[in-house]
């Protein structure tokens, strides 16, 4: 009996020992998917705000005085230089005219006599049949009925030209806007009156500025080999529409200034765009995006692989020790499905893919290893630029 209850407790410790052991035994660390990150080499993208302009806008004016008689064109037509864009009465111009014409009429028939005159006195002057003094009053009369003819002559040319002014047309060729004067209207009489605009849109302006820190930094960043300058013929420039939708054409940069504007300490910038369709309008407000130059050094990651927090941005690691490390970071632009990562990554680490957020740093890990395939990229001019 004493042999059985011996039995029994040396049982029922050894059993207690085995469950507290069993408790004991530590949980497998948790498992998360892992991408071996790289460098690449990545464009830096710059997106600014800008403005359409005309690429020729010409204000039509009247340059004869005279009432308005006719709009000859439709508001919002497509003309061609020379096009006739409104008439003025030419009845008062061209009695104007003939009023010229009789003047140099009558300071030719004053010129010729003159002229006969002198011939005449010349002759004398050799025979001493004239005095000094009358053949100088010959040569100045002559002198004066020249002035006089080529004086009426300049009117009557004068006088043309505001007879085929009372013909109003186009400057340039591109689109005629609304006219500012009705028929009836006097125009002209005391200056040039404005009677539309035409404007050349095709191909187009934009106009926008950079601030004069971010230029400051780009050459200095490209001057330490950080950045690859990008020369200025060969940049780039796309446009963002208003529906956020990108403008299918590429831009050309014309010209960065050389100058900071004092009021906004930014640099002013333009560039050339196709715009045959009509679609960009002058005046517009547009976003414009341009690649200056190229990041060597850059990493991208997965969206998801990204922390955002109150101060930074960070991004899970796996570190030697198989344990969880934060990494501050700095992504600036999200192009496609990655962020471009300028600063915090220097290739080769362990990115965590999987439900980055949800750990902490310092815990055991399992990494698993996620093929590295290249991320599908984007033309750069089109990615998403994040402060």
């Amino acid at each position: 009996m004493a042999n059985t209850i011996l039995f029994l407790a040396l049982l029922g410790t050894f059993l207690t020992s085995c469950e507290k052991k069993k408790e004991a035994a530590p949980p497998e660390p948790p498992s998360v998917t892992v991408m071996v990150v790289a460098k690449s080499s990545e464009p830096v993208v710059t997106e600014l705000p800008g403005r359409l302009e005309a690429y020729r806008q010409a204000e039509v004016r009247a340059r004869a005085a005279g009432i308005v008689t006719k709009r000859l064109y439709q508001e919002g037509q497509i003309v061609k230089e020379g096009t006739p864009l409104f008439k003025i009465d030419p009845a008062p111009l061209k009695a104007a005219y003939d009023i010229t014409e009789g003047q140099v009429a009558s300071a030719k028939a004053a010129h010729i006599v003159a002229k006969d005159k002198l011939g005449r006195y010349s002759d004398l002057k050799d025979e001493k049949a004239v005095s000094e003094l009358e053949y100088a009053s010959a040569v100045a009369e002559e002198a004066q009925a020249k002035a006089a003819l080529l004086s009426a002559e300049a009117g009557r040319k004068n006088a043309n030209l505001n007879l085929q002014y009372a013909n109003v047309t186009s400057p340039i060729a591109g689109r005629a806007r609304r006219a500012m004067v009705t028929e009836g209207a006097l125009v002209g009489l005391d200056s040039p009156t404005p009677l539309t605009i035409v404007e050349q849109t095709d191909p187009i302006y934009v106009n926008f500025a950079q601030p004069a820190s971010e230029v400051i930094a780009l050459r200095k960043a490209s001057k330490k080999g950080d950045l690859q300058n990008i020369p200025e013929d060969a940049v780039k420039v796309q446009i963002i529409m208003a529906d956020g939708n990108p403008y299918p054409q590429a831009g050309k940069l014309l010209f960065s200034d050389l100058s900071v504007d004092p009021k906004t300490d930014t640099v002013s910038m333009r560039a050339l765009f196709p715009n045959k369709d009509g679609e960009l309008l002058s005046g517009a407000f547009v976003n414009v995006k341009l690649v200056r130059a190229v990041n060597n050094d850059a990493v991208l990651i997965p969206r998801d692989a990204l922390v955002r927090g109150p101060e930074a941005a960070t991004v899970m690691v796996v570190n030697a020790e198989q344990k969880v490390q934060a990494v501050v970071v700095k992504a600036t632009e999200l192009r496609g499905t990655h962020w471009v990562v300028t600063e915090g990554l220097n290739g080769g680490e362990k990115v965590i893919l999987s439900n980055p957020g949800m750990l902490q740093p310092g815990m055991v890990v399992k990494p698993m290893d996620k093929a590295a395939t290249e991320p599908a990229k984007t033309e750069a001019p089109a990615a998403k630029k994040e402060g």
